[in-house]
């Protein structure tokens, strides 16, 4: 009553059975593996986020890529904002994470001629994408800025598009090798995201981009044990089927003689 297993139907249904097993269970390898990477990056965002402020400098220089343990470090830099060279990233999002506007970069000059990117915070878009927003004037003379230190963006660490014929001073991506070009001075790599200033500045500015949430863990764990709970139904399901099937040819095979014995009993 197994021989209907080497039926079309059902060496299909098998081989789909034995190739979902594996399938799943590396769906919740890859999950398990994303959970490990989101515990490492909230740790080391908080590890890093609780040592004291150092000079920008220390950690960062032109034509060198940010450490990636050196990410969200608190760092301090001080000159004087170069607001003709400022631009905005676009379709960035506010803190509530769905308003869409602009991120203010403005290069900060330092005292010994190097430039450092300061993410100045986020503003609404207006209602003219093609041209330059009305963004608050940055601080005049010297200041002291205080702030997170952050790597160049790539469309693989940010998952953004870059794109080509944008409006003059607008970008997608905050790159300081592209951007040392047009402000004519030694671009520190990366940039500081700004959460601070001395001397305080009483005019309105940029909403602060406010510290990634590094509490949760997210549910890639509990999606890892369901990949392999689905994984493990996958072979339990193929048996129930299986016997239903032999059960349901049991019963059509004892019809007939059910039958037969019925005509029978009257003659």
């Amino acid at each position: 009553m197994y021989r209907f297993l080497l039926s079309r139907q059902w060496v299909i249904l098998t081989l789909v059975a034995l190739t979902l097993i594996p399938t799943m269970i590396e769906l919740g390898f890859w999950q398990l593996h994303r959970h490990e990477h989101r515990v490492a990056r909230n740790e080391q965002i908080a590890r890093t986020l609780d040592s004291p402020a150092v000079p920008v400098g220390t950690l960062s220089a032109p034509d060198r890529e940010v450490d990636p343990a050196d990410s969200w470090r608190t760092v301090t830099a001080t000159g004087t904002y170069d607001t003709g060279h400022e631009v905005v990233v676009r379709q960035r999002t506010a803190a509530d994470e769905k308003s869409i506007g602009y991120y203010v970069l403005t290069p900060l000059i330092t005292k010994d001629g190097r430039a450092v990117l300061v993410n100045r915070g986020w503003i609404p878009a207006g209602g003219d994408l093609t041209r330059f927003p009305k963004v608050p004037a940055a601080p005049s003379g010297k200041v002291e800025v205080t702030g997170r230190l952050m790597p160049d963006e790539t469309t693989a660490n940010s998952g953004i598009k870059d794109k080509q014929g944008l409006p003059q001073r607008q970008i997608m991506l905050i790159d300081s090798r592209e951007l040392a070009g047009s402000v004519g001075k030694p671009v520190l790599g990366g940039y500081v995201q700004l959460t601070g200033t001395s001397p305080k500045v009483s005019a309105k500015q940029p909403e602060p981009v406010p510290a990634p949430d590094h509490s949760g863990i997210g549910p890639h764990m509990a999606y890892a044990v369901q990949w392999w709970l689905f994984a493990a139904g996958v072979p339990v399901g193929w048996v129930v089927l299986v016997r239903r099937e032999r059960k349901d040819r049991l019963a059509a095979a004892q019809k007939p003689e059910q039958e037969k014995e019925q005509v029978a009993v009257p003659a």
